[in-house]
C-alpha cells in the first residue's frame, strides 16, 4: 500500500499542471487513478507492480520523468512495464499509433494488462466526457484504433477484455 501511495503522490506531482481534453478540463491525474481502479476493483488485479505501473504509465510520455527516476523510486520491474507502454514522442502521431498495434502482441503480460486498462478508460472517457473539440469521426476512429490494439492483446485477461468489449459498445 505504501508504494502505491508513493506512486500516486509522484504521478500527481508530475501531472500537476496537466488537464484532460474534456469540456471541464478534468485534472489529468484522474486518468491514471482510473486505470488502477479498473485493474484493482473491476478486474481483481492485486499485483502491486501492475497497479503502480498503471499509476505511472504516462509519466515518461507526458512529463519530464526519466526512466532512471522510475527505477530509483519504484524499481526496475515497474519501470520496465511503464517503458513498454510508453510511446516515443519523437515519432509522428500516425507512427506511434501504428507501432502500438504492431508491438501490442510482443509486450510483457503485465504491460498488456496496463495497456488494456488504458484503452478501457480512454473509451469510457471518450463516450462519457469526450474531448471538447473532437468530431464524431475522430471519436469513432479512436474507438476503432483502440480495438485494433486490444485485438493484439487478446488472450491475456478475459475479464479486462470483456470490460473493453463493453466499453467499445458505447462507440459513438
Amino acid at each position: 500500500m505504501n508504494r502505491l501511495l508513493s506512486a500516486i503522490a509522484f504521478a500527481a506531482h508530475k501531472h500537476r499542471d496537466q488537464r484532460r481534453k474534456d469540456l471541464v478540463a478534468s485534472p489529468y491525474i484522474n486518468h491514471p487513478i482510473g486505470l488502477a481502479n479498473v485493474l484493482a476493483n473491476e478486474a481483481g488485479i492485486e499485483d502491486e507492480r501492475i497497479l503502480i505501473a498503471a499509476i505511472l504509465h504516462d509519466t515518461i510520455e507526458d512529463t519530464d520523468t526519466t526512466e532512471q527516476e522510475l527505477i530509483r523510486d519504484f524499481g526496475k520491474e515497474v519501470a520496465d512495464i511503464v517503458m513498454e507502454v510508453t510511446d516515443d514522442k519523437s515519432l509522428s502521431k500516425a507512427e506511434r499509433k501504428q507501432l502500438q498495434i504492431e508491438h501490442a502482441a510482443t509486450i510483457s503480460r503485465r504491460a498488456k494488462v496496463v495497456k488494456l486498462a488504458d484503452k478501457i478508460c480512454n473509451l469510457r472517457d471518450i463516450a462519457n466526457n469526450p474531448p471538447a473539440d473532437w468530431s464524431l469521426e475522430r471519436k469513432q476512429g479512436y474507438f476503432d484504433w483502440a480495438k485494433s490494439v486490444v485485438d493484439a492483446l487478446r488472450g491475456i485477461h478475459p475479464s479486462l477484455e470483456h470490460l473493453f468489449d463493453e466499453a467499445y459498445k458505447q462507440r459513438p
